[in-house]
């Protein structure tokens, strides 16, 4: 069965802006690239520390497979990552795995 992770990441103070730039200008399209699903992205619409986005995995194994593409390669590691905690606080990440309910429209 497929399954979605939610991914919710605590946006540093007056970086949104800058994060949101490289979010939709290279992560997504790196990831997407790769193969990912991005099914959601989202500000908060009064709190510029709100950042929620959805991924769906067809399979763990897919899963797997797909984080090894991105989080293991080169473009990520020496390009993506090390800009990345100074937008974001890393040890306020919350990923949760969820899993359509039986009336979902995704499925």
């Amino acid at each position: 069965m497929a399954f979605y992770e939610l991914r919710q990441y605590h946006v540093r103070p007056g970086k949104m802006a800058e994060w949101l730039k490289i979010m939709e200008g290279e992560i997504i399209p790196f990831q997407v690239a790769k193969g990912m699903v991005i099914t959601a992205s989202f500000k908060g619409e009064s709190d510029d520390s709100v950042y929620v986005w959805m991924r769906r995995f067809e399979s763990e194994s897919q899963k797997e497979a797909l984080y090894k593409a991105v989080y293991e390669s080169d473009h990520w590691k020496k390009e993506i990552a090390p800009r990345i905690p100074d937008l974001l606080d890393r040890e306020k990440i919350v990923v949760t795995r969820i899993v359509p309910t039986g009336k979902s429209p995704v499925q």
